[in-house]
């Protein structure tokens, strides 16, 4: 996408009104994991450098319209986003409004604003142009820095866009690049890891991948759909009996695009949804009736990564397997340890996202090991289906209207 970026911009002396995903987990009143707040200063720190002035504009849980419940204020963010800019940084416990104006009218260069949850006012979800405007006067030029919201029709990801002049910033650009070279312009051959519970859920998602990509492997609860579809029993497995149409659209679409779909040749089946329950390997259609298919089996992870070790990328969404749970955990593991040593060594570019895909790279130790992994969830998801972001578009309208 050809959208405007602030690097390209004099910032000195200018406001910027920055929209960032700053919801990160919190714990007792403190950060416990500080990464969207890392990457974000990362981006925003060169421009500090230059000269410009910060308003922060976040969302931070689900707060209830009109009800300032002090668990979800942005306060406690305060430190962690100061020691990752590396400056202090002022508080205002309002967004919209003249106190805040006031505040960031006061900022010098270099210097930054963190304004409070933007979920407080109803006016955020309801892309109300009118807190849209609000928003705008806290500054000079608007900066769409949280691809992860991009999905969402808010005041402070689409509206605001339409009442200033408006821009990408560099981690949401960042962000497209990778996901650009993973779908859109892939070193070929490509796969892409397609995980999780439902199909239903990914229907879109599976669609437009198998247009895109040379092959895509199907796991976790949705494989068994599939593997249902061919008639192999379930069991008490998670599969969807009504998506048995869905399975044969998606095989016809993969088999006219050239893309090869694969599905696990063996299962890991345990008799409870538990740690260490106990469980055998079976072939994929030979499931026990007392039984549910919690992981892929060693013969499945052979050929996945096999198939891996064959491409030139790697896009990866959702896990094999119940990786909560040991060792239901172990396809996903070592086919994550695969990916990640092909990364290392320079063979595969590798793009993964998504809340359980980062969960799962986490667990097996490897998410910095790949090329790049996405701080997005529903953005993530909704980009994989080949969906128009509304933040996106509103930045493209703005690009073409100036």
């Amino acid at each position: 996408m050809n959208l405007p970026s602030i690097l390209d911009m004099d910032v000195r002396g200018k406001t910027l009104v920055v929209r960032a995903d700053l919801n990160v987990p919190v714990e007792h009143g403190r950060v416990t994991d500080a990464t969207r707040i890392t990457r974000f200063a990362e981006g925003m720190k060169p421009l500090l450098a230059r000269g410009a002035r910060l308003v922060t504009l976040t969302h931070f849980g689900r707060p209830k319209p009109n009800v300032l419940d002090p668990s979800f204020s942005l306060d406690k963010l305060r430190p962690a986003l100061s020691d990752a800019l590396g400056v202090p940084v002022a508080f205002s416990d309002t967004c919209a409004t003249d106190a805040a104006e006031l505040l960031a009218k006061e900022l010098a260069d270099g210097e930054v604003l963190l304004c409070e949850n933007l979920r407080y006012n109803p006016g955020e979800t309801a892309n109300d142009p009118d807190f849209a405007e609000a928003l705008a006067r806290l500054g000079d030029i608007y900066v769409n820095d949280a691809f992860s919201c991009a999905h969402r029709a808010h005041a402070s990801t689409e509206a605001i866009a339409r009442q200033m002049p408006a821009c990408a910033g560099p981690l949401l650009l960042e962000e497209l690049s990778m996901l650009a070279a993973a779908l859109e312009a892939p070193r070929r051959p490509s796969v892409a890891i397609v995980g999780g519970a439902k199909v239903s859920t990914k229907i879109a998602v599976l669609k437009n991948l198998v247009s895109k990509v040379d092959h895509v492997i199907i796991g976790g609860g949705m494989a068994n759909t599939f593997l249902f579809a061919d008639g192999a029993p379930m069991g008490h497995s998670l599969h969807e009996a009504d998506q048995i149409e869905t399975v044969a659209e998606i095989r016809a679409l993969a088999r006219s695009a050239g893309c090869t779909l694969h599905l696990p040749e063996d299962v890991v089946a345990a008799s409870a949804f538990a740690a260490d329950a106990p469980h055998e390997i079976t072939a994929c259609d030979a499931c026990p009736d007392g039984a549910m298919i919690l992981d892929a089996g060693p013969r499945a992870l052979a050929h996945f990564q096999s198939v891996l070790g064959t491409c030139n990328t790697i896009l990866w969404n959702g896990p094999l397997g119940a990786f909560e749970i040991q060792p239901f955990d172990r396809s996903t593991r070592l086919l994550a340890q695969t990916a990640a040593d092909l990364t290392q060594q320079g063979l595969v570019v590798s793009v993964a996202g998504g809340g359980d895909t980062v969960a799962a790279l986490n667990v097996a130790g490897v998410a910095d090991d790949f090329t790049y992994v996405s701080s997005a969830g529903g953005a993530f998801l909704e980009w994989l289906e080949g969906k128009t972001l509304p933040g996106l578009a509103a930045l493209q309208d703005a690009a073409k209207a100036a």
